[in-house]
Formats: structure tokens, sequence, C-alpha cells
């Protein structure tokens, strides 16, 4: 994908691009899935002449288990947004996350044809809003709620403070459009922080998540878990499914890697709820690794922000593949032919180090 950016971008594309890989903050910050952090245990003489990636998830059948995170304000990436990220996730069988902020409303995204497609909520401090938001999303379609909890208040994003970032004066926060809270002001240092500090409620808490829950039938995925006891307190909450994610990493310096944080989430779940790796991925074989700690999916964010600008729908249906062919190949040079087969097995870790034989 490395070479994507530096074709077809608009002026703006090849300036932020390079800026938004360098992830807003000092190397600290942990996103990327390790390439030392997993060793593969590759099985051999099994007949791989057919292999099947589909799956369910919440009850719903997709393609293959790569599926597409919430990112916001696509349309500075490219004019077609929102709309060009539905379209590419519908033709390839998949599943799109649809964020809050996007500059395509949830209408809009319905608008583009048939598909799966989750919605990503921020608790405002004005519960009615939220209350309409979810409803809207709801009539048009839209199959489950991703909650994002990590966000009480946003993270030092420096590249964002540096630049005095805000929206372009020609897009709106679609979503909320009709509402006085579409647009981003200025300010001395990020807009987008001051726009957080102004709206989005700190006083969120697991109360929260069971208040959602009697305003919609959509099931609920609590986005941002990184740790055993709030999987087990998301559990107890009523939650469908767990999306272990740092936010890109652009929340808390020194929070583990997605990859890292995932075993330890699934072992609290204890199959009770589906777990999801949301964050880091960047090659067939990092979904290949996430299976095997046990997670039921993966989510892709910054893959299609930079394929989206770099050539909009041809380019997120390209990466789509690109991950659909080298976890394919994966699976058949692993041994594996469906996506049950893929174990703890296939994989060492650095805390398996000291172990000499594999688990029976």
């Amino acid at each position: 994908m490395r070479p994507l950016p530096s074709r077809s971008c608009p002026r703006w594309c090849l300036i932020t691009m390079p800026r938004a890989q360098k992830t807003n903050g000092p190397c600290r910050r942990t996103e990327k899935l390790s390439g030392g952090s997993c060793k593969f245990r590759p099985r051999i003489l099994i007949d791989v002449s057919k292999i099947d990636m589909t799956t369910t998830v919440l009850g719903f059948k997709i393609s293959m288990p790569i599926m597409i995170a919430p990112t916001a304000m696509q349309k500075m990436a490219h004019p077609d947004g929102e709309y060009a990220t539905a379209r590419a996730a519908s033709a390839a069988g998949t599943i799109m996350t649809l964020s809050s902020w996007a500059t395509s409303s949830v209408e809009e995204v319905a608008s583009t044809g048939p598909g799966i497609r989750f919605f990503q909520l921020y608790v405002y401090k004005d519960r009615n809003v939220v209350a309409q938001l979810v409803r809207r999303a709801e009539r048009a379609g839209f199959k489950a709620i991703a909650l994002t909890v990590d966000t009480p208040r946003l993270g030092r994003r420096e590249a964002d403070i540096k630049n005095r970032f805000v929206l372009p004066p020609f897009l709106t926060l679609k979503n909320f459009e009709g509402l006085d809270l579409g647009k981003m002001d200025q300010a001395n240092e990020s807009g987008l922080a001051s726009y957080v500090a102004g709206q989005i409620d700190r006083t969120l808490s697991w109360k929260d998540v069971k208040w959602l829950q009697t305003i919609t039938t959509m099931p609920i995925l609590v986005k941002g878990v990184l740790t055993a006891e709030d999987t087990r307190l998301a559990i107890q909450s009523g939650a469908a499914g767990i999306i272990v994610s740092n936010h890109g990493a652009r929340q808390l310096d020194y929070v583990p890697a997605t990859i890292s944080a995932l075993e330890e989430v699934v072992k609290a779940a204890q199959g009770r709820v589906p777990v999801f790796l949301d964050g880091g991925v960047r090659r067939g074989t990092d979904v290949f690794k996430a299976l095997a700690l046990g997670a039921s999916g993966i989510f892709i964010g910054r893959p299609v922000v930079f394929s989206l600008a770099a050539e909009g729908e041809a380019g997120v249906r390209k990466v789509l593949q690109m991950l659909r062919d080298e976890f394919e190949l994966t699976m058949a040079l692993s041994g594996c032919t469906s996506l049950k087969e893929i174990t703890r097995n296939h994989i060492v870790t650095e805390a398996d180090r000291g172990r000499l034989s594999p688990r029976l």
C-alpha cells in the first residue's frame, strides 16, 4: 500500500498523509502490529485447494473477517468520501462502520445501495442529540452501534495543535448539520480538541451503555477496551461485543498495541461475546495473527483512508482485495482451510518464548 499516497492525490493529501502516518505524536505511541510480536507455526501436507474465509458477525454473513473501521471526515481525503467507502465495502461483501463525525450523513450513506453497516457513536452532553442520531441510524438500516468509550477528552494530537486543525469550511459533520453542531470553530490550538471539549460528555459511564439499550434494538459493541477488567464490565452491562482499540494510538501514550492487548481481552470474554481487533493491521498476515489470538474479525482504518485519498472507491476496493488475497495465502501456507481451523497453536508470541512445546 505504500505507493498509493504518492499517486493521484490532491496537493493537500500529499502534505497531510505523511503527517498522518507519523500518528500525531512521538514514537512512544504504539499502533502497528509489530513484525516481531508473533511468529507462525505452519502445518503442512494439508489439502488447501479450497479456502473458505466467510464468517458471521452479529448474525450477518460477510465474505471475510476484514471490516472497515470508523474514520472521520473522509471527504477530506476524497470528494466522494464515505460514499466511496460504502460502495467498496458492499462490493467486497463486508461491513463498513460509519463515523459519527462523517462528512456524509447516515441517510446519504444508506442511499448508496445495499450493504451491512454499523454506526460509530460518540455520546454528546445533550442526550437528545444522541437519541435522535441513534434512531436515524436505525431507520437508515444500520445494524449495530459501535460505542467509542476511550475519548472523554481528546488525546494530545501534536500535529493538530501545530497545524491548528479545523474542518475545512466547505465541509461539515453531516450527521449534525441541522443541529448547529456540524461546524468546528477556529481555535488557538486544535479546533477538533475544542469541539470535543465543548460537546462530548465526560461523565459517560457503564450505566450509559445500559441506557443506550433502552433507546435502540441495535446490538452495541463497546469500542476502546484494552483490559480484562473492562471486558467483564462491558459484558455485565449488556454489550453484544468488544472492539479492542487504542484509537489509532492517538489517545494515551504507552498503551499497548492492540495485538498485545487482544489475548487478555479474549480470555476475559470467555466466549460470551465476540471480540474484534481494530488498529495496526497492514497485511493479511496481521489478520491471521489476530484470529489466532482469538479475535472474531478485524477492522482497518488508515489503509482505507490512504487508499481512498489515492484512488477513491477503486483504491478502497483495491486495498480490501489486497488484504483478502494476502490473508487467503497465509491461511493456505499455514494449513488452514476455514477460519475455525486457525488456532493459538499456529503462532508463537513473545510471551511464549519460554515455552518449548505448543499448547495441545
